[in-house]
Formats: C-alpha cells, sequence, structure tokens
C-alpha cells in the first residue's frame, strides 16, 4: 500500500484539526485546469473552485479563491483591497512566492500568509473542492473552516 504525502495544505488542517478528504487523480505532473479536474473526478464546477495570485503596484498580494467557470473582477477586487489597481500574478513567479505550482497553488499552506478573499457563493455549499497544493490532488473541505486558519474574506470577486 502506497504512503499518502502530505502537501503543505494538509499539514496545516491536520494541526488545526480541520476535516477535509483527500481525492487524487492520474496525471503527469502538468498542468490541468479546474475544469478538467472537476469533470475528472465527477465534481459540480459551481463547488469547485480555483485560486489565483494578484499583485498591486506597491508590491502588495492577495489571494483570490473564485468557482473555476467564473472570471476575477479585477477592478472589484482592487476597490475591496482598497488598492488602485491589481493584476495577476506571472506563472513563473508563483512557485516563488507561494511554494505552488500552476495547477496545484492552494489558499492553504502558502509561504506567506496573503489576505485571502473567497467569492461568498463558497458559503452555499455543504463543501467545497480546491487544489490540495499539488497537481493530482484535490481538498474536499468546508469553506467556513477556512477562516479558522486562514485571514480569509468572503465577498463578491467575480465578473457576473
Amino acid at each position: 500500500m502506497k504512503k499518502e504525502i502530505k502537501t503543505n495544505a494538509m499539514r496545516l488542517l491536520d494541526k488545526h484539526h480541520i476535516s477535509y478528504e483527500v481525492e487524487s487523480y492520474e496525471t503527469d505532473g502538468q498542468f490541468i485546469d479546474g475544469k478538467h479536474t472537476a469533470d475528472v473526478l465527477g465534481h459540480d464546477h459551481a463547488c469547485s473552485f480555483k485560486t489565483l495570485l494578484c499583485v498591486s503596484k506597491n508590491k502588495r498580494y492577495y489571494v483570490f479563491v473564485l468557482p473555476i467557470d467564473e472570471e476575477l473582477h479585477l477592478k472589484e477586487v482592487a476597490r475591496l483591497t482598497h488598492e488602485k489597481s491589481l493584476e495577476l500574478v506571472h506563472v513563473r513567479d508563483l512557485l516563488s512566492l507561494t511554494g505552488y505550482v500552476r495547477g496545484g497553488c492552494s489558499p492553504i499552506g502558502m509561504k506567506k500568509n496573503y489576505p485571502v478573499y473567497m467569492h461568498q457563493t463558497a458559503l452555499q455549499y455543504p463543501f467545497i473542492y480546491i487544489s490540495g497544493g499539488k497537481i493530482g490532488v484535490t481538498l474536499k473541505l468546508k469553506a467556513e473552516d477556512l477562516s479558522k486558519i486562514l485571514d480569509i474574506h468572503f465577498e463578491r470577486i467575480i465578473v457576473e
């Protein structure tokens, strides 16, 4: 039997006694978007969330967690964060800033504790799916449990 390798996200959840389930899928280590992951695992797209990292002109970083089918409303999130503007962090900088790679970026267990904004619809589901911290691993947990370990704000952050 193969031993499960814990990611930073899982270790942090374990440390704080937060209940979660791990779901894995076969991958060759290459990027697979959230839509494909949800389809492979049979998850509803509405409760499957992706994690994006943005930066302000003053080099302040913010994490945004939104449904996989949606787009981040950059003007709205700049307003929410009291920044003039925000832009997505370039993929090449993701690992050094978060400790995670594209397709495996979790809002939990990043190198630094950036403010996290999650789309408010996450609270309407009994559980959500987010990246487990590496490609091929998804976590199932309650959105409200994230507030126990993250500086998280539930807001309207998508283009509507």
